[in-house]
C-alpha cells in the first residue's frame, strides 16, 4: 500500500495554563493492506527551501516544494479509488463502540469544581483543571483527554508540516512525530545506524517486542525500512501497552536533516497498512477517552502555538461554532465537496470526495475542477513552466476563495492561496490549488493545510464526521 507523507520537526512548547478544553462525559503500484510487507510514501523535500518571506512583500515562488509533494500526493493516494469503493480494506471493529457523538459544549467557569462530569450539559474541561498534569514536554492532561502541542516547519512563507511528542516504550523515550489524518499508520526509527535524526532504543523497553513482518517506506529520491513492531506508546495520561508501529532500521541520506523523527497516522484503521488499528484507535477501544473525538489547530507562520487534542476539542483555538459534514467513507476522514468558488459571485459545482488531510499543504483537485476554477479568474493560466497542475493568476488579483462542504462556504485565507510570484517583478502568482492529472480518482479532492489553518478542523469518531469551526488565527495582513 502506497502512502507519501509529509516533512517533520521536533520543536516542542508549552501549552498556556489557562486552555480551555470542551469534550462529552459519554460513555495500483502498491500492495494491498493484505500483503505481507507494509509500504508507504513519504514526501519530503529534496532542495533548498523557499525564499525568506518579508512582511508585506509577496515571495518568489520555488517549485521544489510543491512540485515534489504533488508527486507525493499521487502516490498516497495510489489506492484511494480502492479503498472508497470498499476494495481491500481492513475489517472495521468500531472501536467507537460506547461513545455518544460530540456535543457542543456549554462554558462552565474555570474555577467551577462543583460541576457534575456525568452531565453531558457540562463539557468544557476548564472546571477540571483541579487534576490536571503538564510534563515537561508541554503535554497537559486531565482524565481521558490529551493535548500535544505541535510545531510548526516553517521553510520561508510556507507552513511545511506540523508534528508533536509521543512516548514509547517502558521507559517512555520520547520521539517527535507529524500527525497526519491521511493515513492510518504509525512509523519510527528504530536502533537505526544509518539514522541521524532522534530514534528509539529497543534495548531499554523489555515491553518492545517484533512481529515479524518486514515493511519498506519510499518517497521521491530515497528509502527507509525495517519491521513491523509493537510497545507501550504513551500521550500524557493515555497510553497503549502494545501499539503495532514501524520500527525503521535503515534510513537514505534523504533524512540526515529531518527534524522530527516519525509519523502518527489518524485516518481511519481500515486503511493501515499495518493492517493493525491506530493509536487513537486503540485508546477509544481501551475506553481511555472522555469523547471518541480529536481535534487539531493550526497556526499560521509560527513554530509555536499549533496543537491536536485527543478526547477533546479546545474552545479557545475557535470564534464561533462547529458546522459538521458526515463522512462518506470510514477510510479517509472524507467528506462531500459541492463547490469552489474564487469569488463571491462564481461558483464551479461539485461532487467530490474530499479528504481532509492534515499531512498534506496545500489543497488538489481533479484536472477538471481546476481548470473550470482558474477559468473564473481573470488573467490566470496554466503554468507549464513547473509541469502539470500549477496555474497562476494576477497578483494583483487577490481571489477570494472558498470550498463548499455540505452547502457552507468556508472561506481558503489569501495569503494561503497565493504561493508567491514568478519571478522578482513579474505581475503573475503561483496558486495553491493544484490539478491532479490523469490516474487519479476524477471524483476525489485532498484538502490540506492550506485550508485548515483557517478552520479548526473536529474529527469525531463517533459521530462518523469532520466538523469545522472558524480558527482564531483567521485574521492576516496579505502582502501585495
Amino acid at each position: 500500500m502506497g502512502f507519501r507523507l509529509v516533512h517533520f520537526c521536533c520543536f516542542i512548547f508549552a501549552v498556556p495554563v489557562g486552555t480551555s478544553w470542551a469534550l462529552p462525559f459519554e460513555d495500483g503500484q502498491f500492495p494491498s493492506p493484505q500483503h505481507a510487507g507494509f509500504i508507504a510514501e513519504l514526501r519530503r523535500s529534496s532542495s533548498q527551501p523557499p525564499g525568506v518571506h518579508v512582511a508585506g512583500v509577496l515571495p518568489i515562488f520555488d517549485p521544489t516544494f510543491a512540485t515534489d509533494q504533488l508527486k507525493s500526493v499521487l502516490n498516497k493516494y495510489a489506492q484511494a479509488a480502492q479503498f472508497l469503493a470498499g476494495i481491500g480494506l481492513n475489517p472495521d471493529t468500531h472501536p467507537e463502540s460506547g461513545y455518544e457523538p460530540y456535543v457542543a459544549p456549554v462554558k462552565a467557569s474555570i474555577n467551577n469544581t462543583d460541576a457534575d462530569p456525568d452531565s453531558s450539559e457540562i463539557t468544557d474541561t476548564s472546571s477540571l483543571f483541579g487534576n490536571r498534569t503538564e510534563a515537561a514536554d508541554g503535554i497537559i492532561s486531565v482524565p481521558g483527554v490529551a493535548q500535544m502541542p505541535l510545531s510548526d516547519y516553517v521553510a520561508g512563507s510556507l507552513d511545511v508540516s506540523y508534528y508533536g511528542p509521543l512516548k514509547f516504550g517502558a521507559g517512555g523515550q520520547p520521539l517527535a512525530v507529524d500527525i497526519d489524518t491521511g493515513s492510518a499508520d504509525l512509523w519510527i526509527p528504530v536502533n537505526c545506524r544509518t539514522c541521524s535524526n532522534a530514534q528509539f532504543r529497543a534495548a531499554q523497553s523489555p515491553s518492545y517486542a517484533s512481529l515479524g513482518r518486514r515493511f519498506s517506506v519510499t518517497y521521491g529520491t530515497g528509502r527507509v525500512s525495517g519491521t513491523l513492531a509493537q510497545d507501550t506508546v504513551a500521550l500524557g495520561g493515555l497510553s497503549v501497552p502494545r501499539q503495532a508501529f514501524g520500527a525503521v532500521t535503515k534510513e537514505s541520506d534523504d533524512f540526515d536533516d529531518a527534524p522530527s523523527s516519525g509519523l502518527l497516522g489518524l485516518a481511519f484503521g481500515s486503511i493501515a497498512a499495518s493492517r493493525q488499528p491506530t493509536f487513537f484507535e486503540n485508546l477509544m477501544s481501551t475506553k481511555q477517552l472522555a469523547a471518541g473525538v480529536f481535534a487539531v489547530h493550526l497556526t499560521r507562520g509560527k513554530e509555536t502555538g499549533s496543537e491536536a487534542c485527543f478526547g477533546c476539542v479546545d474552545t479557545t483555538k475557535t470564534v464561533g461554532p462547529i458546522n459538521w459534514n458526515p463522512v462518506v467513507s470510514r477510510t479517509y476522514w472524507s467528506i462531500q465537496m459541492d463547490g469552489i468558488s474564487p469569488d463571491a459571485t462564481n461558483t464551479v459545482p461539485t461532487n467530490l470526495t474530499a479528504a481532509i488531510d492534515t499531512g498534506t499543504s496545500l489543497i488538489y483537485v481533479p484536472d477538471d475542477v481546476a481548470k473550470e476554477f482558474y477559468g473564473l479568474i481573470p488573467g490566470a493560466q496554466p503554468a507549464m513552466q513547473y509541469g502539470g497542475g500549477f496555474y497562476t493568476f494576477p497578483c494583483t488579483g487577490a481571489p477570494t476563495v472558498s470550498l463548499s462542504f455540505g452547502g457552507q462556504a468556508y472561506s481558503v485565507d489569501a495569503g494561503d492561496f497565493n504561493l508567491g510570484r514568478t519571478a522578482t517583478d513579474s505581475p503573475d502568482c503561483v496558486g495553491g490549488i493544484l490539478a491532479l492529472g490523469d490516474g487519479f480518482p476524477p471524483d476525489l479532492a485532498i484538502i490540506g493545510d492550506e485550508f485548515l489553518k483557517s478552520w479548526y478542523s473536529v474529527y469525531d469518531y463517533a459521530g462518523s464526521r469532520v466538523g469545522f469551526a472558524p480558527s482564531i488565527n483567521n485574521e492576516r495582513s496579505v502582502p501585495t
